[in-house]
Parts: structure tokens; C-alpha cells; sequence
């Protein structure tokens, strides 16, 4: 759920676009022949990384890359290997192992990501070289895409008459997850939380630490769960921030973002409208329905956008989703959206669409290597998104069901919020067609017997509501401790001092809250705090 990346803040739930998500071969593995190499899996546990400094722009000089080579299918480990792009800054007090951070999504590159937002996790290198990865078919690490398709696909229920004639539009969805597979390459089959998981116990394993240290935001919690799961006795530090879902359904975890979105859209527009610079003016009630028309405008009649192509209403939604997710994002957002209103200017609502990036899409992915970071394909971010969330998802719905229950779908949708209900309705049916995904992480990541787990759940956080906090860690069980943050945004580690230094002190020195101790809505250190309410 773009979380994500979560610190600035964490991405999670993205723009729809069709990728093809194949189901994982080897992902029902049992925890316990998961936690002992294979014996052919023993030269890839025999990696040590090489770290050098990084290639690109804007590549702080400090930091540093590397990579680690893994299966492309654990299954077959003989058939196939890929690249994972590493980056981190080095402990500058006295090292005591390494942490992980993913930065969430899924699809977030974490080697973009720390170099943008490193600064946040300084604290952490008293004690930890802090460390990243692209996940594979993300960013640097053989990059997934939908090539053109991406635009086909959505568009293709962008308007009532799509949605009125499901046949079609499904034939549509089809086309467009032909085009993911073509443009992707082979990692889409093997793509997915379950490998994900895997390829973190290898990189672990190359950076000399005996146990797994990690800090993982929003989708970044459900990869720190599957491997919890899976590596159970390689379970360090682990702080959850942000937490997702392990159970419900794409279709009911759409329904839960398109509520959090809508409440975030209403909160930034009593903001806006109390300034003179509001695009919407001040007008609270009149503001809403001007949202709503200008995305139904550009549905009708897309404007050309400044990179190439054309701007719809929906890409309007999709920047409208990644604005959203912190305040201190809206400043930011409502010059974008004056821009586009008033001088019909696409530039600055196009770094929120394209979640902050503004390259071409160039069409081409990873044959195994690192790929450089001008060709990763512009859309990377949404396909990777969405063959991750089908690759994780075992539900299917045939052409019959979707027709069937289109209307009433739609319908729900549309009333949890007029502006983000198609969008979300749009990542649901992009699974259409798609091979079954696993069903290990709803069947069993559950009662992990690992170290205690810091799981932190935020009351106003739009993307990852704060129910799926307390039913991941019931999930969990006894290993997880819950600190509940009473704050706004997405995920809390960037916007609040008390949530901040409570992962930190984990992570650094193992001291834990109290389950079920929060941290106050304006951020201060409310310590020894027990909430009972739930």
C-alpha cells in the first residue's frame, strides 16, 4: 500500500497499473527448512559484499553500494540469478552489526530512498551500519515493468462506460498483462514478499551478522513478518512501523485505503481553505466538489503533461494518494495543484504522480545485473506495486464473479470516497488474470516464536489503519509489542520525537515500551502510558 518511501514519508499503496504477478514457486517452504540453508543454496551464504561508492546522481558522497546475488528461483537454485542493490552508511561509533530498513510499498527502491532521507537515521550509526536494498523487480534490482501498457491499463476503468461493460474491460486487463510480462522480463514469476523475505536472509548472512536487524515501514512490516516466519531463530531487532495487513483481502484492504485517503484529502482541504492560496478557494464545502470535478475533468479530457504524454484525472488521484500521506507534504501539494488549476502547469503534480520521479520510461529491465539507475523504467514504482500485492494474494476471482460483482464493488468503493474509490477499484482488478498468488503469508505467518517484534500503529494514518497494527500483532502473538502512536500521517517514525526515540533506543540498546504505551499526538515522549481502549 506507495509507503510507501515511508520516511518521507513511507509509500503504500500506489497508482493502479497492470502487472502480471505469477505465483512463487518453493513459497510454502516450513519455517524450520527455511532457517537452515539448503545445500544448494550454501554459495550464495558464502557471499561477502563489496562496497564502493555509488553511481548516479545526486549519490551522497558518503554513502555507499554494493550488491548480493541471489536465486531467481529458490526452488531451482542452479536455473538463475539476480542482482540485489545494497547501499548503507558505515557506524561511526563502536559497530555492533548492521540494520536493514525497507522502506515500504511495495515497489519503494531503498537505494533512492536513503539517499534522499538518510539523514533521518543518522542516530542509528552510533551503533550500525545502516543498510538498504532494492528489492528484487525494484529499481536497481532487474526492475519490473509495464512498458506502455501501464498508460492502456489505467485508463482502461478510468471512465462509467469501462466499468459498465466488465467484458471489455477485462479483455483490456488481459492485453496490459501480456505487456507486463514482455516488458519485465524473467524476474516477474519469481517476484513477491515470500522471495523477498528469502533474499534477506542471504543478504544478512553477507554483511557477517548472525541475526537480522530491521527497521521496516508500512509494506515493510509484512516483508519483516514473512521473514520472521520463515527465519524465526534469525529474528534480532525488529521494529514495525506503520504495520499491514497479513489477512484481508486486496479487495478489503483497497476499501481501508480509499477511507484513509478520503479522511487525509478532507483534513489537507480544512487546511487549505483557510489560506488565501487555496487553488479550491475557501469555500470548505464547495472545496470538496471542486476536487472532484477537476478529476472527473481530466478523466474526460486528459491535459498534456510537461514529460510526455497526457495527465488524467486519475493521475491526478495517484499524486493527490502520495501528497496526502504527511503534512509536511501539503505545502507542497497545494502549490502543485494552484499550478495545474490555475496556469494548467503538469510539473510539480507530476513529482507527486510519479512518486517523485521524473524519468522516461525506457522499457528495459535487468537480465540478472544491476541495472543503471537512468534505465529504470519510469513505472517501476506502481508495476512492482502490484505484482507484489498479487503475488501475495491467493484470491482469484474469475471473469464471471468479477461481472457479477462489479456493480455492488463499485458502488462500495465510490461511497468510502468520490475521488480515490475508482482508483483503488482499479489496483483490484489489475490482479484479474493473474495466477494465484501464495497463500503462505494468510496461512502462516502466525504465532512466529522470534524475538519480541516493535510494532508501531499510527490513529491517523490514511494508508495502514490502525486496526491492522493490534490484528498483526494478535497474529504474531506473545513476540509482539505494541507502542500505539496517537498522531496523524503515515507510519510515525519521521514525524514524531517520542516514536522516533523509542525505535531508536530498541534497535540501538534493546530497550522495549510496554506493549500497548503510546506516544501523544504531538509527538512528545508520553512514557509508561498504557492504552486500554483498543
Amino acid at each position: 500500500m506507495l509507503a510507501k518511501l515511508s520516511t518521507r514519508p513511507a509509500v503504500r499503496r500506489c497508482a493502479g497499473t497492470g502487472v502480471l504477478a505469477l505465483a512463487l514457486l518453493g513459497a510454502g517452504l516450513p519455517a524450520a527448512a527455511a532457517d537452515r540453508p539448503q545445500p544448494d543454496l550454501a554459495r550464495f551464504y558464502r557471499q561477502k559484499v563489496a562496497w564502493s561508492a555509488c553511481k548516479g546522481l545526486e549519490m551522497p558522497p558518503d554513502m555507499q553500494c554494493g550488491k548480493v546475488t541471489v536465486p531467481l528461483d529458490y526452488a531451482r537454485p542452479r536455473a538463475g540469478t539476480l542482482d540485489v542493490a545494497l547501499a548503507r552508511y558505515r557506524a561511526t561509533g563502536k559497530k555492533q552489526g548492521s540494520v536493514l530498513l525497507n522502506f515500504g510499498g511495495p515497489g519503494g527502491a531503498g537505494v533512492a530512498g536513503l539517499a534522499t532521507d538518510g539523514a533521518q537515521f543518522m542516530d542509528l550509526t552510533n551503533g550500525y551500519d545502516v543498510v538498504t536494498f532494492d528489492p528484487r523487480g525494484v529499481g536497481r534490482s532487474s526492475p519490473v515493468s509495464c512498458g506502455e501498457g501501464s498508460d492502456e491499463a489505467a485508463s482502461a476503468t478510468a471512465g462509467d462506460a469501462d466499468l459498465d461493460h466488465p467484458k471489455a474491460l477485462l479483455a483490456r486487463l488481459r492485453q496490459a498483462a501480456a505487456e507486463c510480462v514482455r516488458a519485465s522480463g524473467p524476474v516477474l514469476p519469481h517476484i513477491g514478499t515470500v522471495n523477498a523475505a528469502r533474499d534477506l536472509d542471504v543478504i544478512r548472512q553477507a554483511l557477517g551478522d548472525k541475526k537480522l536487524n530491521y527497521l521496516g515501514f508500512s509494506y515493510g512490516s509484512r516483508l519483516g513478518a514473512v521473514y520472521a516466519a520463515q527465519f524465526p531463530h534469525k529474528v534480532g531487532r525488529f521494529a514495525l512501523d506503520g504495520v499491514d495487513t497479513l489477512t484481508e483481502p486486496l479487495s478489503e484492504q483497497g476499501l481501508a485505503g480509499a477511507e484513509g485517503q478520503q479522511t487525509a484529502l478532507d483534513d489537507f482541504l480544512d487546511w487549505c481553505t483557510t489560506d488565501v492560496a487555496c487553488p479550491f478557494g475557501q469555500d470548505r464545502r464547495a472545496a470538496g466538489d471542486e476536487v472532484v470535478r477537476l478529476v472527473r475533468t481530466l478523466d474526460a479530457d486528459p491535459v498534456p503533461a510537461d514529460f510526455g504524454g497526457s495527465f488524467s484525472g486519475q493521475d491526478l488521484v495517484g499524486a493527490l494518494a502520495q501528497g496526502l500521506y504527511s503534512k509536511q507534504l501539503w505545502p507542497s501539494l497545494e502549490r502543485a495543484l494552484a499550478s495545474l488549476v490555475q496556469d494548467g502547469d503538469t510539473r510539480g503534480i507530476l513529482n507527486f504522480a510519479a512518486g517523485g520521479s521524473g524519468l522516461p520510461r525506457s522499457g528495459r529491465h535487468g537480465n540478472g545485473g544491476l541495472v543503471d539507475p537512468q534505465d529504470i523504467p519510469a513505472d517501476n514504482l506502481e508495476a512492482a506495486l502490484m505484482a507484489i500485492d498479487c503475488a501475495d494474494d491467493p484470491d482469484r476471482p474469475g471473469a464471471a464473479r468479477i461481472a457479477e460483482d462489479l456493480r455492488n464493488l463499485r458502488a462500495r468503493y465510490e461511497q468510502a470516497s468520490p475521488v480515490f474509490g475508482r482508483y483503488r477499484l482499479t489496483q483490484l482488478l489489475m490482479c484479474y488474470g493473474r495466477p494465484k498468488g501464495t497463500d503462505f503469508i494468510r496461512d502462516r505467518v502466525k504465532d512466529v516464536d522470534s524475538a519480541k517484534m516493535l510494532l508501531v500503529g499510527t490513529r491517523g494514518d490514511p494508508a495502514t489503519p490502525y486496526r491492522w497494527t493490534q490484528e498483526t500483532a494478535a497474529r504474531l502473538g506473545p513476540s509482539a509489542v505494541v507502542l500505539d502512536n496517537k498522531g496523524e500521517g503515515h507510519t510515525g517514525y519521521s514525524s514524531s520525537t517520542c516514536v522516533h526515540r523509542k525505535i531508536d533506543d530498541f534497535l540501538l540498546y534493546g530497550s522495549l515500551p510496554p506493549s500497548g504505551s503510546s506516544c501523544p499526538a504531538d509527538g512528545r515522549d508520553w512514557s509508561a502510558t498504557t492504552d486500554t481502549a483498543g
